[in-house]
């Protein structure tokens, strides 16, 4: 029989500290939060906080009253509080989202469990460390890349092209996505110095631009997503589209990049030609 272990320190203890509620707490709620401190051996828990939440309404609200009343330890990343920076996205109940849009009425009445993104190396507490996932971002060139000069005044764009952007640019690079995809646990690191999987943030910013009918450079960028894992290791699971916190369909972008490739001319030896706009 196979045996599999776990790597030493990465099974979590379920049962941490519990901090109970001040007495004469109104309406308590109880938070369970996962805790790893790297500069220790041990393992990581899962610390219970019992939060007077009268005053509480959003899942950011009851971290940052733990942080500030009862636990100054707990590390987690935020800023905006609205919805646009999506430095507070956690694994909430069970799925990827953004602590500071989630209702605790959204939660129902039990606890609220509160986890790092899934398949991410932790930090510290909630902290995960993104350097992939950006440097991802990075690869597909999110900018306007253009073969002409540059006008005097501003590349002009008619309101029909503009709006096939809408559902792409809103993106918030959140990763709620990509860390929710089976696809991009299992494919989506570095090997020998390649990309493998984008995942569906990159993939999504990648059809963003491709549709810009202002960038000249949609061969060029085709090119780089033509392999086996960059873009065709997405099997449209859809966990990417169910969990975006901003509404966006990632997977549809993807479908859409796919029929791009498939779509577009090649010569006469196979080689994809020059389809610039």
């Amino acid at each position: 029989m196979v045996q599999l272990t776990l790597p030493q320190n990465s099974k979590v203890r379920k049962n941490g500290k519990i901090y109970k509620a001040p007495q004469g707490a109104a309406k308590t709620r109880t938070f369970k939060v996962y805790r790893y401190d790297p500069s220790t051996d041990d393992n990581p828990r899962v610390d219970h906080y019992e939060v007077d939440v009268s005053n509480v309404s959003m899942v950011l609200d009851g971290l940052i009253k733990i942080k500030n009343e009862i636990d100054p330890s707990l590390s987690f990343r935020r800023s905006c509080r609205e919805g646009v920076c999506g430095s507070c996205s956690f694994n909430i109940n069970g799925a990827n989202t953004l602590a500071c849009t989630k209702s605790l009425d959204d939660l129902g009445s039990g606890d609220i469990t509160v986890y790092p993104l899934p398949h991410q190396p932790v930090l510290k507490d909630l902290v995960t460390d993104l350097t992939n996932f950006y440097e991802q971002h990075a690869y597909i060139e999110p900018f306007l890349k253009a073969k002409e000069d540059e006008p005097e005044t501003e590349w002009k764009q008619s309101q029909e092209d503009r709006a096939k952007l809408d559902g792409l640019y809103e993106c918030i690079l959140c990763a709620c996505c990509s860390t929710s995809c089976p696809s991009y646990w299992w494919n989506g690191e570095k090997e020998g110095g390649e990309e493998e999987y984008l995942g569906p943030a990159a993939l999504l910013q990648s059809y963003r631009w491709l549709s810009d009918s202002r960038d000249q450079y949609t061969n060029e960028r085709l090119d780089n997503l033509e392999d086996e894992f960059k873009l065709y290791r997405c099997h449209t699971i859809m966990n990417c589209t169910q969990v975006c916190p901003k509404h966006l369909n990632p997977a549809k972008a993807i479908a859409e990049v796919k029929k791009m490739m498939v779509n577009r001319p090649v010569d006469r030896t196979g080689k994809a030609k020059d389809t610039s706009k």
